[in-house]
């Protein structure tokens, strides 16, 4: 009985990806502390924030795995998965997703605002039903999916000020920018798999090119203006400027070395990159309104 149940804990963890969803809500947690309303750390207001965006993004996984139950069943890194396994029915994952989605939407109403709660929403559907289905057509996927993967900043925002402020769109363009160099080069890794799947995630229809090269390059680049626009409309201090113009440089360096190389290794280099810079900044950002 005991495994059975820390086999399906396992199966829940998958399903809403777990790692990939703490990333986003953590985003979504900082930036509601960036709020200038917010004005202490209210650990169960943080705890009810968190677990809110655990529901919301798990809910946007679930439906994501049941849709590509096929697809993700012929692929290495997604064989795995609870769904295309087999080991849990589309049924359960579609169930699961509803209850998630509605508890989570409604926590955020209820204990925020109906603002950062139909937010969440607008999230869940964006993700769950336009980019899942759109990754098989164009590569334009990855432009609405950057949408919900920056939206937690701006729901955190939200969440915590109660107003549509220019903070929050600050915070929302950093993580839609940086989510290109990012996905683009998990998709490089990854090229061979998604291919097999049909899957349209690079902007080269010939997958890894000097085009996709340049282009993470461009977006990189990109970050360096808008990482300093916390500092120029005097929402953080100078300590933080400066981590965030380091850590967008070091983001050109290894996409610049990207279309040097033009190999697997360098892309690798690229998304281990950006998973560095992501708490970095928002943990630089964050450090430098509470000290």
């Amino acid at each position: 009985m005991a495994n059975t149940r820390n086999s399906k804990a396992k199966d829940y963890y998958q399903l809403i990806k777990f790692t990939l969803s703490f990333t986003v809500v953590f985003s979504c947690v900082v930036c509601y502390l960036l709020a200038p309303k917010v004005k202490e750390f209210d650990w169960w207001m943080i705890a009810i924030l968190f677990l809110a965006g655990m529901l919301v993004t798990g809910s946007a996984n679930a439906i994501n795995q049941a849709v590509e139950k096929d697809t993700d069943a012929i692929m290495k890194r997604t064989g795995s998965r609870p769904v295309a396994a087999g080991r849990m029915s589309q049924t359960e994952a579609y169930t699961f997703a509803v209850i998630a989605g509605i508890l989570g939407v409604g926590m955020m109403w209820y204990f925020f605002n109906l603002s950062s709660a139909l937010l969440s929403a607008f999230s869940l559907f964006l993700y769950a039903f336009i980019y899942t289905p759109l990754k098989k057509i164009n590569s334009i996927a990855v432009l609405v999916g950057a949408l919900p993967g920056a939206l937690p900043c701006l729901i955190g925002w939200v969440a915590g000020n109660d107003d549509f402020s220019m903070g929050g769109w600050i915070y929302f363009g950093i993580q839609f920018l940086w989510q290109f160099p990012h996905f683009w080069a998990i998709a490089w890794v990854a090229h061979e798999d998604y291919s097999k799947a049909g899957f349209k995630l690079l902007p080269a229809d010939k997958g890894p090119t000097k085009f996709t090269a340049v282009q993470g390059i461009m977006y990189s680049v990109l970050m360096i203006p808008v990482g300093l626009l916390p500092y120029y409309f005097g929402y953080t201090g100078l300590t933080s400027a400066i981590i965030v113009m380091a850590s967008n440089v070091f983001m050109v360096v290894q996409s610049i070395r990207l279309y040097q190389q033009m190999d697997v290794k360098a892309a690798r280099r690229v998304m281990f990159s950006s998973y560095i810079y992501l708490p970095i900044v928002l943990l630089a950002l964050l450090a430098d309104k509470i000290k």
